[in-house]
Parts: structure tokens; C-alpha cells; sequence
């Protein structure tokens, strides 16, 4: 930090970086300690009045703080390079034309009442809509910290079992869609890509029943060749902007698929995404003939279907958290 220059340096930024998220959770826990010790004061007089009124108001705020503390030692777990960073998450429907895109629309819900009820901010960075229903694909910004330490377990396949509605025999059908959670990178992660090894396409934006929102090609999707990495976003008017969003994310990709070959260990994105089908699913969502959500790596299942497609996710990603735990602690201890 003495060094000439070192807070024009990009190191600057992530000691910034590190240094406001320790501060925000030196102030997450004093604020902790001080609301128990209002309220343990607040439930002495409760009962020395024998005040039912403001009992149950201690009640209800002791319920509130309990989940607050529950958060807040979730976080202590989250310790990844870029879990603090923002998330770019990317839905994809499996084969199966308009139920499958309708299961990806749903899945689209789910994470942005998830994000809502988090407190996050959510913007659309592309998002095809599909010919009948549902969508072709989605692309979103999650903005908060932790954002992408909480949705990062969330990639992979998920599939969904219920009789369709497209269905006019009533028939059960079951329907997969892939998700991609990478990190926000900031500007100081240099991620080299050759302009030859591109292939940019330009069109038009579309909007829902694949009317144009714009007359002119803005759009714009980019192949990366090595890798078979397809990026696009649409929803700038000016083409330039599209094209430096679709970048950002294309660098963010080919960046945690680089973090996962050094690191084999790491089960994310490419190495937890297998066909779009079945055998490959990290969660299943049944909602006939009986109702359930399991995730399959955590062996977490609830009953509340309808609370999960509403947003309810935290059971899920908290067991994820907590087995990541689990299992570096085990790592370090037979290393």
C-alpha cells in the first residue's frame, strides 16, 4: 500500500473491495448484538408489566432476528474469489419446443422473485421470447453483494414433471432447462480474447410474438469458436452497447471456465452442465402426481411447490452452502 502508485494499480480495488466487505460485516454484526440486547431489555419489562401486546411484538422480532443471524453466518461461508461479485445468470429450455420454453419462463420467475425478496436489483440483459409461450433464452444481471456466492450453486439442469397445458390429452410431460451462474468481473481481471476467434452476428431485437422492438439490427450475438460459447443481448436500442454487454458476459464465461481446469475440484458451470436431458438434472421439480422439490445434491425436498416457483429457494441454497463447507473442511483436513 506504501508503494508509489499502488491505489492507481487495479490491487487497489481489490483491497477496496475487501475492505468494505469486512467493514459491512463488522456493522452487520454489531447492529446484531445491539437489536438482541434492545429486545432482551424490551421482553424484562414485557413481563414485568405483564404486557401480552408488546410480548408478542418481542416475539415477532425475535423471529425476524433470527433469521438475520442465520444470514448473516451464511455469509461467513461465503469466501469464494467472487462471491461477493454480482451474478449473470443465463436460462436455456431443453429439447422440447413450447413446454420446455415454458418451464425456462417459469424457472425466469422463480429468480426474479428470488432476487426480489433478497433485495437485489435485477436487470434484463437479453431475452428471446418463445413462438408460442415461454422463452428461447434469458440472460440477467443480479446486482448485490453475495449475489453470485448465493446463485452460483443454482447451475445445471432442472427438470420438471406435470401435465402440460399444451397438452389437449392431458398427458404428463417432463421438461429440462439448463442454468448458467458466472461472477461479474470487474475491470481489473484482464481476460484475453483474440478478435479472430469471434464470429459477431448482428439482428433485429425482438419482442413478445416476435415483433420487432426496433427497425434496425442492434441486436447481437457472439460466438466464441475455440469453445463453442454463444453470448447475445438485445435489449440496449444502440447496437454498440449490445455488443459490450454481450463481451462482458463472454469474459466472464470463458473466466470461470478457465478457474474450473485449474481447479478440477470445482464442480460449476461446463463441468456440472451435461446434456440438457435426463440423468444430468441437479433438481426436479414434480408436480404430478404428487408434489415435491428435490435437489439431488443436498438431498433437500420440500412439498411447497408453489413457495419454490414463488422465489423460496433459501432452504436450497443454504444446504448448498453449507455442504461446500463441509466438504473443503474435510479437503484441508485429509490434505
Amino acid at each position: 500500500m506504501l508503494k508509489p502508485g499502488f491505489w492507481d494499480s487495479p490491487e487497489s480495488k481489490h483491497f477496496l473491495q475487501e475492505r468494505s466487505i469486512i467493514t459491512r460485516q463488522k456493522e452487520v454484526v454489531e447492529d446484531l448484538e445491539e437489536r438482541q440486547e434492545e429486545l432482551w431489555l424490551l421482553l424484562e419489562m414485557a413481563q414485568e408489566e405483564d404486557d401480552e401486546s408488546t410480548l408478542k411484538e418481542v416475539k415477532r422480532d425475535l423471529k425476524k432476528l433470527e433469521h438475520d443471524i442465520k444470514r448473516a453466518e451464511l455469509q461467513r461461508l461465503l469466501s469464494g474469489e467472487h462471491d461477493a461479485s454480482n451474478a449473470i445468470v443465463t436460462i436455456h429450455p431443453g429439447a422440447g419446443g413450447t413446454e420446455a420454453q415454458d418451464w425456462a419462463d417459469m424457472l425466469l420467475r422463480m429468480y426474479l422473485r428470488w432476487s426480489e425478496r433478497q433485495g437485489f436489483d435485477v436487470r434484463m440483459l437479453d431475452l428471446m421470447p418463445g413462438e408460442e409461450a415461454g422463452i428461447k433464452s434469458a440472460t440477467f444481471l443480479v446486482k448485490g453483494q453475495f449475489a453470485y456466492g448465493y446463485l452460483k450453486s443454482e447451475a445445471g439442469v432442472h427438470r420438471l414433471v406435470r401435465i402440460s397445458p399444451f397438452d389437449a390429452s392431458g398427458r404428463r410431460h417432463t421438461s429440462f432447462a439448463s442454468v448458467f451462474v458466472v461472477p461479474e468481473l470487474d475491470e481489473s481481471i484482464d481476460v484475453h480474447i483474440d478478435e479472430k476467434d469471434l464470429r459477431i452476428d448482428t439482428y433485429r431485437a425482438s419482442g413478445a410474438g416476435g415483433q420487432h422492438v426496433n427497425k434496425t439490427s442492434s441486436a447481437v450475438r457472439i460466438t466464441h469458436l475455440p469453445t463453442g460459447i454463444v453470448v447475445q443481448c438485445q435489449n440496449e436500442r444502440s447496437q454498440h452497447k449490445n455488443k459490450a454487454i454481450a463481451m462482458k458476459i463472454l469474459k466472464a464465461r470463458l473466466y470461470e471456465q478457465e478457474q474450473e481446469k485449474r481447479d478440477q475440484e470445482k464442480q460449476r458451470l461446463h463441468d456440472e452442465k451435461k446434456d440438457i436431458g435426463w440423468g444430468s438434472q441437479i433438481r426436479s421439480y414434480v408436480m404430478h402426481p404428487y408434489q415435491m422439490v428435490k435437489d439431488h445434491r443436498t438431498r433437500i425436498e420440500t412439498g411447497k411447490v408453489n413457495d419454490v416457483m414463488d422465489g423460496d429457494l433459501d432452504m436450497f441454497i443454504e444446504a448448498s452452502l453449507e455442504q461446500g463447507a463441509d466438504s473443503r473442511l474435510a479437503h484441508a483436513s485429509s490434505s
